[in-house]
């Protein structure tokens, strides 16, 4: 026999007619003494900014002694889901019988961990004591988390569920309210946001109907108003500015190398204005990772705007990249498509730092551990600033620099050769001149070199269609022959700078790779001499150690 709350609902919870409705309805066909039934609800786990279908089993025994087990490689979070689930169906004004309880989370040889379980558990469990009809939940995928009063609160992740919802052709999904805009993005599924256990009991015995939920407005308001931080702001440093334009549009990493109060970080912060929107793909893949991490705000869509993160200078290796006990991704990974910007890099730790290098090459972030293994897209703009020595004047026009020459040696080894090698333009950012200060005439708007930039992009993505390309950092091995091919006397200058500033491969490679973007902002269709001039002038750190 099952049990129901009174009539009047527990006080502050109105969830009793759904339970008087699911009582007078299923009263007749409860599980009964000696027979066992077992139920099973899809939900989704997380792996990476990826999830994978989980198949909920519960066996409801009402033979042997009432008990509860959870099996499956359940994490703390999973298995203390059982006190929320059955206080939530208490409150709910559902009372369960007696029983033997088994549940099972297949596959079973994967971790499965957070809150999310809550729901697809509650649902399982009303399911299997014969509340519920099996053929309700059918092809639905649950994921939420539970209060002890039975409404449902939001969880991370929900972005990555709703895609492989999708992907399994399903009926719909069920997800916290304040998640529902987010999964509602995905195509080709009906999203319904849930409030509470009582109103989806309701909705899955057909008493009440949950509304599906609609996609938010997209996130993307540095798009369509005024920036609030513009290039026109920025008194001086055309050619800073003119880097700033070359590595937006090719998709290069850039250093910028200069005294305090040169402007370094005024530049590298405007440097997301000047980046085309997100395509819709690209904001998918931005948003599930702010999904998993857990910082997207409730009731967003997907994220419009392209990432800007600059991490403190005391951040450990697992903040840069990711992982831990409990893994997320790292900032790295939150700069994905976009800027991943290193204030005063040659103050984080050296060993923090090389980090860096293979996800720089390779665009994604590996994280390999006893249990299992990671990959987070990591794929970023580097912009990075930081001063010519420990004083900060070398080769100030206004300002003696006080350090000894190997003080600026041991200073500028911080920064090691591999990683320097990964980071293409490194551009000197003088003092700001009295006179520039007082020019009344701003130079080029972010507006305008967002302009540009957009074109040379789309030059780009016409010439790289149907290759794993996208712009012109991303070229190596063939390609980068085929696409970066010189004429003599274009051969000759690169040979005769290679040889006089002693380049290493990695060098020579960016070299090409930053003329051919120069070459674009020109509308040229090859790669002439002084493109590959400016290029070398691009790399004053090269020219620097000659």
């Amino acid at each position: 026999m099952l049990y129901f709350a009174p009539a009047g609902g527990f006080p502050g919870v109105v969830h009793a007619p759904a339970a008087v409705f699911l009582s007078a309805r299923m009263g007749g066909e409860t599980a009964t003494k000696g027979t066992a039934v077992i139920a099973r609800v899809i939900c989704g786990a997380l792996h990476g900014v990826d999830a994978f279908r989980v198949e909920l089993e519960v066996d409801f025994s009402r033979t042997g002694m009432p008990a509860f087990t959870m099996v499956g490689l359940a994490e703390g979070a999973v298995r203390e889901s059982r006190d929320r689930v059955f206080a939530a169906l208490k409150s709910s004004g559902f009372r369960l019988p007696a029983a033997r309880i088994t549940v099972n989370l297949a596959p079973a040889d994967r971790k499965k961990g957070g809150s999310s379980y809550d729901l697809p558990l509650a649902v399982g469990l009303l399911c299997a004591a014969g509340i519920l009809p099996p053929e309700a939940v059918e092809g639905h995928v649950f994921c939420g988390e539970l209060s002890l009063t039975g409404e449902v609160r939001p969880v991370h992740g929900v972005l990555p569920v709703a895609v492989m919802a999708a992907g399994l052709g399903g009926k719909g999904l069920f997800v916290p309210a304040e998640n529902a805009a987010e999964a509602a993005v995905v195509e080709n599924l009906t999203v319904y946001g849930v409030d509470t256990l009582g109103r989806l009991a309701a909705h899955l015995a057909g008493a009440d109907r949950l509304p599906i939920a609609e996609p938010a407005a997209r996130e993307a308001g540095a798009f369509e108003a005024a920036f609030a931080r513009d290039f026109a702001d920025v008194k001086g440093q055309e050619h800073a500015k003119r880097a700033v334009e070359i590595a937006a549009a090719g998709g290069h990493n850039l250093l910028f190398l200069g005294p305090p109060g040169s402007g370094k970080t005024m530049l590298a912060q405007r440097m997301a204005s000047v980046l085309p929107p997100l395509s819709f793909d690209e904001a998918l893949e931005v948003t599930k990772i702010y999904s998993v991490a857990g910082l997207l705000p409730a009731g967003s869509g997907l994220v419009g705007d392209r990432p800007f993160r600059s991490p403190h200078h005391t951040i450990s290796e697992y903040g840069l990249i990711g992982g831990g006990a409990y893994p997320k991704p790292g900032e790295i990974s939150l700069s994905h498509r976009g800027v991943l910007f290193l204030d005063e890099i040659l103050e984080f730790r050296k060993q923090t730092l090389e980090v860096l290098r293979p996800p720089l090459e390779d665009g994604v972030v590996q994280i390999a551990r006893a249990a299992q293994s990671l990959r987070y897209p990591a794929d970023v703009m580097l912009v990075a600033a930081m001063n010519p020595c420990p004083c900060g004047f070398l080769g100030d026009a206004k300002k003696r620099c006080t350090c000894r020459p190997e003080d600026v040696r041991r200073y500028r080894a911080r920064l090691s050769g591999p990683l320097l090698d990964r980071i293409d333009l490194h551009v000197e950012v003088p003092a700001v001149a009295y006179e520039d200060l007082r020019l009344q005439t701003s130079g080029k708007s972010s507006a305008q070199m967002r302009a540009t930039v957009a074109e040379s992009r789309a030059a780009q993505a016409e010439r790289y269609a149907g290759t794993p390309f996208r712009c012109n950092a991303d070229l190596s091995g063939k390609a980068l022959d085929e696409h970066c091919r010189l004429d003599r006397e274009a051969h000759d200058f690169l040979g005769q700078a290679v040889k006089s500033l002693n380049l290493s491969a990695r060098a020579y490679t960016r070299i090409l790779r930053i003329a051919r973007t120069i070459a674009d902002l020109e509308h040229a269709p090859g790669i002439a001499a002084p493109h590959l001039a400016e290029a070398v002038n691009c790399r004053t750190l090269d020219r620097a150690a000659n």
